[in-house]
């Protein structure tokens, strides 16, 4: 058995963990909600619903998202999205190089 380290943090506002920045990763990847829920196999609700709360969560729009129709639609990160997606990753990076031994202990 190999430990894996998942990282959740919460906040007043609710809770960001791989779920939520796997969706932003794929948002910024596809450049559509959309497209990011049917890589993830969500659906474009329950996308929305994320993309919704980690706006409010982080008090600045983490997705720009224009409407779709004619010219098509798509969404964007925003700088603020960068920065939560890049600071969660190096939290996790830490958190991991941290742990790794008692993870491996715990794995014996």
């Amino acid at each position: 058995m190999t430990g894996v380290l998942s990282l959740r943090i919460d906040f007043p506002g609710g809770r960001i963990g791989p779920g939520k920045i796997a969706l932003l990763e794929a948002i910024g990847r596809e450049g559509s909600i959309s497209a990011a829920a049917r890589t993830l196999g969500m659906s474009y609700r329950r996308a929305w619903l994320l993309v919704e709360s980690l706006n409010a969560m982080a008090g600045a729009p983490v997705v720009a998202a224009a409407a779709g129709g004619a010219g098509g639609g798509g969404a964007a990160l925003t700088e603020a999205g960068r920065a939560l997606v890049a600071d969660y990753r190096a939290i996790e990076e830490a958190a991991v190089a941290a742990t790794a031994a008692l993870r491996a202990r715990l794995a014996q």
